[in-house]
């Protein structure tokens, strides 16, 4: 069980950014802190500088949330390029041209299945997987060749929306995934290439969903700053404990909130579906709706995992 919230009075919530391309996902974090005050802030899943769209970002208690959401699914509109591969697998890379003519607009909607579904997808040398204690990019920049081994995702949607062929030898794709957390969109885009012969690389990618966070409910960075300093940040922050709906909701009354605060589990009449949520875990909500701790219920008991308030308050 970790130990209760320091900062009761603070901001506490979820910004959802429309990140531009340019900014690191880093500097977003960095400009919410210093603009807000808050003194924790952190984001809920690296985009590439290149790429745009949703990046939730957590303030507050919220930060302790952010593990609820590792697992997220994801959505993205992704720009893919043929008739050249790039040596990060996107438009950041060297590119060199293929071997085999740009292919056509049907041959790559037919190449899509092989990528639907379950797969075995091999990260891109330029990721931060760690190898030997040492990211794959960091060895790709010095020349070496990282050993990388498969990972099994999820391809939940992945559909053609757009084709453009007017440069014949450069034609592009205009593709929507939706995938399971931990999938590579560059490499989707790589493996689409090589599956063709033609090679293919990431040409513009924008997020459009990360779990509950849709790109329609999130804030463009300069409405964001204007209103972050302005000190009006509640106008924009979701409920710390927004989109896990998933893990069943318990309010209980002000005297066994204190017991949990304690770090001390709390008897409780309760039924199975209390612990039917993932990991069993359920939130426990006060009077007012305000998430006060993440338990688990277990032989008639709420044990308390994660305490978001502090003793005697």
């Amino acid at each position: 069980m970790t130990g209760p919230d320091t900062v009761e009075h603070g901001l506490n919530g979820v910004l959802v950014v429309d990140k531009p391309t340019g900014p690191t996902s880093h500097d977003i974090v960095a400009l919410v802190r210093r603009l807000s005050g808050a003194r924790r802030v952190g984001h809920g899943g690296t985009l590439d500088p290149f790429a745009a769209g949703v990046l939730p970002v957590f303030l507050g208690r919220a930060t302790r949330m952010v593990e609820y959401h590792m697992a997220d699914e994801k959505a993205y509109r992704a720009l893919v390029a043929f008739g050249a591969r790039s040596t990060t697998d996107d438009l950041d890379g060297e590119l060199s041209p293929a071997e085999a003519p740009a292919p056509h607009r049907e041959a790559v909607e037919a190449a899509l299945e092989s990528l639907r579904g379950w797969i075995e997808q091999v990260p891109p040398d330029h990721s931060a997987v760690r190898i030997a204690g040492r990211r794959a990019y960091e060895m790709a920049r010095h020349g070496e060749k990282p050993e990388l081994k498969p990972r099994r995702v999820e391809i939940r949607a992945l559909d053609m929306v757009a084709w453009d062929g007017s440069e014949p030898s450069r034609p592009t794709a205009t593709l929507e995934v939706r995938c399971s957390a931990g999938t590579y969109i560059r490499a989707i885009a790589r493996d689409l290439g090589e599956h063709l012969g033609s090679g293919a690389y990431l040409s513009a990618l924008t997020r459009t969903a990360s779990g509950p966070f849709r790109i329609e409910e999130a804030h463009s960075l300069e409405s964001a700053r204007v209103v972050l300093a302005e000190g009006r940040a509640e106008e924009l922050l979701l409920a710390p404990d927004v989109g896990l709906e998933a893990y069943p909701r318990l309010e209980l009354g002000a005297e066994d909130l204190a017991t949990l605060a304690k770090g001390q589990a709390v008897r409780h009449p309760g039924n199975s579906d209390l612990s039917s949520g993932p990991s069993g875990l359920l939130r426990v909500v006060d009077g007012d709706g305000r998430l006060s701790a993440m338990a688990r219920y277990d032989a008639g008991k709420l044990h308390p995992e994660k305490v978001f308030m502090a003793p005697g308050r």
